[in-house]
């Protein structure tokens, strides 16, 4: 009934259910601007152009209009809320579609956690589509809450929802041949299928895109970026809480291979979406560093668009969609109006229409510990100890090694230097595992901070000058049923409860946001100067991006793929 309802709206014999008289149209089909009326039926666009009558009429007075933003691979769990309250957020910043890959939950939870996210974002503000977690848990260097095999994520294929395979992050694996993950790529061969190849270059890289890995979403340096592009992937720019990669990338933008680019957000936090936005941040940083306007709308537009194959959004067009973003000055793009689906949904960055769920989705407890064998004490073998090397604004950490501070027989932190104990304790399965390890860069000079929130396997990872400071923040999550919290000694600083499979809160972002900045606030008055010490901590577990992380079995060195000793003969 739509189909035929915009058709005869189209040839002008019946009137329109919305027309935007007056929009000056950023076209990214054609790389133009232009006034014009854009006619709306139901949810799409039934024409452009003048001369047709509508039961609504909005004078948008030769504002913009372009599409609606897509971002291009984001975890919703970082933004430490579930999909609806994470649409509040975003949708007033003209962000009406986002690709998700919830392998934050799935890790936790395995496909209950999967189908909790899908449930909670029915007959919500934004349109979120996933990509099926393919690296659940991301090794087998560490213990996650589920694991994913290909024949558990083949049902996905049937959800209306699921368009493709999410970023094949153990790129070591589809290197070497592993079966278990190259079956995964077989189950979703025809689908769109992500990739994460943090370095990898020369025969390697050719060996993944090989494989049938179509994008990357992490390059930091312009060289990686353009072997990528010239080996056929799609780049998918990003600009994270505490991967902030856009400026540097930003020169390998051509006007030549611009349409094999788009902009993501990975992960970001609570602070920065609702400070500086989201991928409408990105598009006014692109344009303020020289990119033209259409070409960095463009990357958020229908690049994503059609690399998913979502040909029904992506631009103005008849046929398509009405997901539009209303604002006033190309130079710097503030969305002012945002319509998902021909609706006015957003104004003035504030969310018009927030449907409540009948039954809010539910999840069960997941933070199991065994407190009577946790010990974080470090007995020293030798003088000289393996210590992760934080990189500021990036993922990847470097691989250092420095003399232990030894007291009688172990080896403890040494604030002074910078050098922090730092420890990854199993909290699904209570099987007991504690990876041990230290840090540089965190910058703490006294007390801990603690989090369930560890890329990607979400075990309980506590940075500390002291182990007594380390247990009362460990402990302090572990009976808010996950969370993160800061400590000194055996008092409480500040704490934040994430009931949600210890990654996400039920309360709106703005108080997440709040109780965030005191968390952040306690951790910089114990000395850490980091914008996001708790972001930065949440990376030092992933084993998957280099060079030296830990998990709850050990020491990780990426480069090698192999677990190590922390003390260096």
């Amino acid at each position: 009934m739509e189909l035929l309802n915009g058709i005869t709206i189209a040839r002008g014999e019946k009137p329109a259910d919305h027309i935007l008289r007056n929009a000056q149209i950023v076209n990214v089909l054609t790389a133009e601007i232009y006034t014009t009326d854009i006619i709306i039926s139901g949810s799409r666009i039934a024409a452009l152009g003048e001369g047709y009558e509508g039961h609504v009429v909005t004078d948008l007075k030769e504002r913009y209009v372009c599409p609606g933003f897509i971002d291009a691979h984001v975890h919703i769990e970082s933004a430490m809320v579930p999909p609806r309250e994470f649409a509040r957020a975003v949708v007033p910043h003209g962000v009406t579609t986002v690709i998700t890959d919830p392998h934050e939950i799935a890790n936790v939870l395995g496909l209950e956690g999967i189908r909790f996210m899908l449930q909670d974002a029915k007959h919500g503000p934004l349109s979120m589509y996933v990509n099926a977690s393919s690296c659940v848990p991301a090794t087998d260097m560490e213990t996650a809450g589920a694991q994913l095999e290909f024949y558990d994520i083949a049902p996905l294929l049937h959800e209306p929802w699921v368009i493709g395979l999410a970023e094949v992050m153990n790129y070591p694996a589809v290197v070497m041949g592993d079966e278990r993950v190259l079956e995964k790529i077989r189950t979703f061969r025809g689908r769109v299928i992500d990739g994460h190849c943090p370095g990898l270059t020369g025969k390697q890289l050719n060996a993944y895109a090989a494989a049938g890995v179509m994008s990357d979403h992490e390059s930091t340096q312009l060289e990686e970026a353009r072997e990528k592009l010239r080996l056929g992937m799609t780049l998918f720019i990003r600009e994270a809480s505490n991967a902030r990669n856009l400026r540097p990338l930003l020169p390998l933008v051509t006007t030549s291979n611009e349409r094999r680019i788009c902009l993501c957000t990975d992960d970001r936090q609570p602070a920065d979406l609702l400070a500086e936005g989201t991928i409408d941040h990105m598009v006014r940083v692109a344009i303020a560093e020289g990119i033209e306007p259409v070409t960095a709308i463009r990357m958020a537009t229908l690049n994503p668009a059609e690399y998913f194959r979502l040909h029904d959004r992506g631009a103005i067009a008849p046929g398509r969609r009405a997901d539009l973003v209303v604002f006033s000055d190309l130079a710097d793009l503030r969305p002012e109006e945002v319509y998902r689906g021909g609706k006015l949904v957003a104004r003035m960055e504030t969310l018009l229409e927030y449907p409540s769920l009948e039954q809010p989705t539910k999840t069960r407890s997941t933070v199991n510990i065994n407190w009577g064998t946790l010990d974080f004490s470090i007995p020293a073998s030798g003088p000289r100890v393996r210590v992760i090397g934080v990189v500021p604004d990036q993922l990847v950490t470097n691989h250092l090694v420095e003399y232990a501070n030894i007291q009688g027989s172990h080896a403890i932190a040494d604030p002074h230097r910078d050098l922090l104990k730092i420890a990854v304790i199993e909290r699904h399965l209570a099987t007991g595992n504690v990876g041990l390890g230290f840090v540089k860069g965190i910058g703490l000079k006294r007390g801990a901070i603690a989090s369930t929130i560890a890329h990607d396997h979400h075990n309980l990872v506590v940075i500390g000058a002291n182990d007594l400071s380390m247990m009362t923040a460990a402990r302090r999550v572990s009976d808010s049923l996950g969370g993160q919290a800061v400590a000194e000694n055996d008092q409480i600083l500040a704490h934040l409860s994430l009931p949600i499979a210890g990654l996400m809160s039920h309360r709106p972002i703005e108080q997440v946001r709040d109780d965030m900045q005191a968390l952040i606030s306690a951790a910089h008055d114990l000395g850490s100067r980091l914008h996001d010490p708790f972001m930065a901590m949440s990376f030092l577990a992933l084993e998957v991006i280099p060079s030296l992380k830990l998990t709850d079995i050990g020491l990780v060195d990426v480069e090698r793929f192999e677990v190590v000793p922390l003390f260096v003969n």
